[in-house]
């Protein structure tokens, strides 16, 4: 299991011979003396060499409860009563490599708990621990490799109380954590993992985790955080795997992963991620394994993934994906060396040929619990599959679904494959591969197809902009429209939607949408899509581009000069328009004027000044300025 795979492989390293970590006597174990001269302290119990006193709850004697005394070399104590450790009873076991306490009654680690040990393995899990005082690991310092805390009542990291050089592994899961303040885990130069799941982290400070110089693997999940973002991930550019599932995650910022680009492995899981902005995973080019499953993903920025050129397993199961496989090609652009593509459970209903683009690798592809209707041809192409799971009892098995049968069978794919029809009615509950060649025909046309797409405009700032788009569909079930703007829906649209009958070869459903646009502005700009949908399915229209322009309008103009010659004169223009407008001088009307000859004429278009040096008299005459852009020109004069 990963999540107690490394602290368990650090424990039997610190053991001689691998034997069990419990119990382990650090010298000679009393029992396991040539004849066992000295028998079991009772109720404890010998057994091969070990003395076994867990879950006896041991009598503590007259006075305060606290280590009972033991045997020499015991170093187990797990599921009694002891309340306190005390370095005093602790002194004859200062050779001691292995300490387990898990289970007990301890309530808080003093400064005086541990005496100068030799400790490589710490155990103090599922006490009743609250309190660790300045300087309680001190002692320990020397030897440490491994400290368990788990399962206590761990509310607050006092500030450098880990001056743990040699620690190497670190558990503090189900605490009381809320916040990690920064630098709190400073001192612990070697450590190679931390985890901290299940304490109800909601932040993590600005360098949280700096002072971690040779971390690799951090675990934490089943917290609260809402972010990723590279204040918390400070310092940790040796980190490989980041484990942040079932936390409450919605948003990564543009930068995060600045500090820590050795990432191999990121599992995002269960957050409440719904958008994968283009900048999502910049850096991260040696991650091998990303799971962003079951969040709510229903958007993703076309080359999102392009960085990932190491990527080997991608994970998005249970979402809500579907506009990016059915319409979107550049989704999975630069995942060269993609093995593994999950995509079940999402929203998926058409596979388009160019779904896959890009996955060269691909050997493994999970489309299940999708309802499937239909499939282009070549959709697969450029994949080398070995494993396709694809269960849908949905498909419109028409003409142009005749291909997949004996491209299943010929690509010995058909395993995992259960594919049934829905459409046309009498072939619906059969089989996808015991259909008849003869029977997949084009009659009709019941998922829709767009006939008039939506044209690319050019508009002027605060004019009135309609876009029109037109399906058609053989079938009578009812058609709904949506429009996208940079692949965005628009909600608040302002949108005519027509249907009606006409005939064309047959009876056929007409919608048309318009999109209306009232007095725009250069925040309207962008690439508008319509999206018409019925029971068989979605198309997509193109993608028609709205620019807008505006005329120049002058926002400084040149006004009358006298100057005496060989002096310098200075012009000022200066105008606004969109795109930002280019100025140019004349001089009586004209470009051929003897300052531009004689190279005496300086331009500096971002002072908005114009220069004549050593003015002549030949310089003297009407100076205008010109302000253009595509959308138009104007000119100004001295008044």
């Amino acid at each position: 299991m990963r999540g107690a795979g490394p602290a368990v492989r650090a424990a039997r390293g610190a053991l001689p011979r691998g034997r069990p970590l419990l119990l382990l006597l650090a010298a000679a174990a009393l029992c396991a003396r040539a004849g066992a001269a000295e028998p079991c302290a009772a109720p404890c119990s010998c057994r091969r060499g070990l003395l076994d006193c867990s879950r006896q709850r041991l009598p503590s004697g007259p006075g305060p409860r606290r280590i009972p005394p033991l045997p020499a070399g015991t170093t187990g104590l797990v599921h009694n009563t002891i309340p306190e450790i005390n370095a005093e009873q602790l002194q004859v076991y200062l050779s001691l490599e292995n300490l387990d306490l898990s289970s007990n009654l301890i309530s808080e680690i003093k400064a005086s708990s541990f005496p100068r040990m030799q400790l490589k393995y710490l155990n103090l899990s599922n006490n009743r621990i609250t309190t660790l005082e300045a300087g309680c690991l001190d002692n320990l310092s020397s030897s440490l490799m491994v400290i368990k805390l788990n399962r206590n009542r761990i509310s607050m990291i006092p500030p450098k109380i880990f001056r743990l050089p040699h620690v190497q592994f670190l558990e503090l899961k189900r605490n009381r954590i809320k916040i990690v303040e920064s630098l709190t885990f400073q001192g612990l130069e070697s450590l190679k993992s931390l985890k901290m799941q299940r304490n109800g982290i909601s932040r993590l400070m600005d360098g949280a985790f700096f002072g971690l110089g040779n971390i690799e693997e951090l675990e934490l999940e089943h917290n609260n955080l809402t972010e990723v973002n590279k204040g918390w991930l400070y310092g940790l550019r040796t980190l490989q795997q980041l484990y942040v599932s079932q936390n409450a995650i919605s948003r990564i910022s543009p930068d995060a992963w600045e500090f820590c680009q050795r990432l191999a492995e990121l599992d995002l899981s269960y957050n409440q991620l719904t958008r994968l902005k283009e900048s999502a995973f910049v850096g991260l080019g040696l991650l091998e394994k990303l799971n962003l499953g079951d969040n709510r993903i229903n958007h993703i920025a076309d080359g999102v993934f392009r960085g990932l050129t190491n990527l080997q397993t991608l994970d998005l199961r249970n979402n809500e994906i579907s506009w990016a496989i059915e319409d979107a090609n550049e989704a999975f652009v630069g995942l060269s060396r993609l093995d593994k593509l999950i995509l079940q459970g999402n929203q998926i209903k058409s596979i388009t040929k160019k779904a896959f683009s890009g996955l060269e690798g691909l050997e493994h592809l999970d489309l299940s619990n999708n309802a499937i209707m239909s499939i282009q041809e070549n959709a697969f192409a450029q994949a080398q599959l070995k494993e396709l799971v694809l269960n849908t009892s949905s498909l419109l098995c028409d003409c142009q679904l005749k291909w997949l049968p004996q491209w299943l069978s010929e690509s010995s794919l058909l395993q995992a494959v259960s594919v049934s029809c829905a459409h046309p009615e009498w072939l619906a509950g059969q089989s996808l591969l015991s259909v008849d060649p003869d029977d997949f025909v084009c009659d009709n046309f019941p998922k829709p197809q767009i006939r008039v797409h939506p044209e690319s405009t050019v508009a002027l700032r605060g004019t009135n902009v309609t876009l029109t788009c037109s399906a058609v569909s053989s079938s009578d079930s009812p058609m709904a429209t949506a429009w996208r703007k940079d692949s965005e829906l628009l909600y608040d649209a302002e949108v005519e939607n027509f249907a009606r009958y006409q005939q064309q070869s047959g009876e056929v459903l007409e919608f048309s949408t318009v999109l209306h646009l009232f007095n725009v502005n250069f925040t309207d700009e962008g690439k508008y899509q319509c999206i018409v949908t019925n029971h068989f399915g979605s198309n997509y229209s193109n993608k028609a581009k709205l620019t807008v322009n505006e005329l120049p309008s002058f926002l400084k103009t040149p006004m009358d000069l006298t100057i005496r010659t060989g002096a310098m004169a200075r012009l000022e223009c200066a105008a606004e328009g969109h795109p930002t407008p280019q100025i140019s001088w004349q001089k009586d009307g004209g470009t051929d004027f003897p300052a531009a000859r004689e190279r005496r004429m300086h331009v500096m278009p971002e002072d908005d000044v114009f220069f004549i040096a050593n003015v002549k008299m030949e310089d003297m005459g009407i100076y205008s300025c010109m302000a253009q852009n595509v959308a138009g020109g104007l000119s100004a004069m001295p008044p």
